[in-house]
């Protein structure tokens, strides 16, 4: 698919910088004053920092640390694990995603399925020839303990409830459910009071963030326009599954209002965060990609311009997240990998 056509009113920035000699910086990759491998085999994703950047919690499959699925791992902002396991922070049953710190630093939140069953749910990866991502109903948030003791359930309605993040003000919570027929955006109290359904358009809706100053949300969402197109989204919807191929980023305030879409670039954009300017944002895409690859990471302003490609690798680049200070950014990466299917983790120091 030829994406040239697909860019519209979006404009493309070069800046200068000097780039510090690292083997796992590309040339190009000016942002980055130094960039670090945290681990060293596996899938390892959705890295997120504590309020006070000192420590990151992030998911992994990892099967040399005793997971058959993905649980949540917890380590110090500065570790790496090329020959050692990080403590797993999870109960080790069902699967888990998105984790993140709650503003104590002492807690996490995350989504689970080990309410319904203590083994790995299957993972579905293709339907029809056509790549897809499971919808689990029996995902549910909770809240943990630094230790692993899960301390409180924060939903239990029927469905799927995960991507739980918060905002850095450190009161709500945005997640996505099922509970309404459709993938939506919810919104929460840190305590799991005062649940607010803040999108209500057909589509998955899902994966965001909330601005630093916390008065707005980026996500990511499918939303699909022809009648064929929303027929297959609903039949693989009820089936549990979902089609992640043709995404865009949209924007809007913490209540819902104001809803726009930011990108117009085709094929998939997702896993968008705040710069800590608040006036850009980072993301993933493979919209200059015509088999699917590569993901790299780019930035664009909130009017949709100035688009500004950050990574420059020839596989897997995503899940971009700054630390609170604004000087560090965890992201995943296929990069050093030996040209297998590993994705690690690395932090950069940033430079704008």
């Amino acid at each position: 698919m030829s994406c040239k056509n697909n860019k519209k009113d979006t404009e493309t920035k070069s800046t200068e910088k000097t780039v510090v000699n690292d083997s796992l910086i590309y040339p190009e990759e000016i942002h980055f004053k130094s960039l670090r491998q945290v681990t060293f085999g596996g899938d390892n994703a959705e890295a997120y920092w504590s309020f006070d950047d000192k420590q990151i919690v992030f998911q992994s499959n990892n099967t040399n640390w005793n997971v058959s699925c993905d649980q949540m791992f917890l380590m110090d902002a500065d570790a790496s694990f090329r020959d050692k396991m990080p403590p797993m922070i999870s109960t080790g049953k069902g699967r888990t995603t998105c984790a993140y710190f709650l503003p104590d630093n002492k807690h996490i939140i995350y989504a689970s399925t080990h309410l319904v069953d203590d083994q790995c749910p299957d993972v579905p990866l293709r339907k029809n020839g056509k790549y897809i991502w499971p919808v689990y109903d029996s995902f549910d948030i909770f809240v943990a303990d630094l230790q692993g003791n899960i301390v409180k359930q924060l939903t239990n309605e029927k469905g799927y409830d995960a991507e739980p993040t918060v905002s850095p003000k450190g009161d709500k919570i945005v997640f996505t459910s099922t509970r309404s027929g459709d993938l939506e955006l919810y919104t929460m109290n840190i305590d799991g009071s005062d649940v607010k359904q803040i999108t209500n358009e057909l589509g998955y809706d899902g994966g965001a963030f909330f601005s630093p100053d916390g008065t707005k949300i980026i996500f990511r969402s499918s939303r699909p326009k022809t009648k064929a197109a929303i027929k297959a989204y609903k039949d693989l919807l009820e089936e549990g599954m979902v089609e992640p191929t043709e995404m865009e980023l949209y924007i809007c305030n913490a209540d819902g209002s104001e809803l726009r879409q930011l990108t117009d670039l085709g094929n998939a954009n997702w896993s968008p965060f705040f710069h800590p300017s608040g006036k850009k944002i980072l993301f993933s895409s493979n919209f200059e990609a015509e088999r699917g690859f590569p993901f790299n990471l780019y930035l664009i302003d909130l009017d949709g311009k100035n688009l500004e490609r950050v990574t420059h690798g020839e596989t897997f680049d995503a899940f971009p997240v700054f630390s609170n200070d604004g000087k560090k950014l965890a992201f995943s990466s296929n990069r050093n990998n030996g040209g297998g299917r590993d994705t690690n983790l690395f932090i950069a120091e940033w430079q704008d």
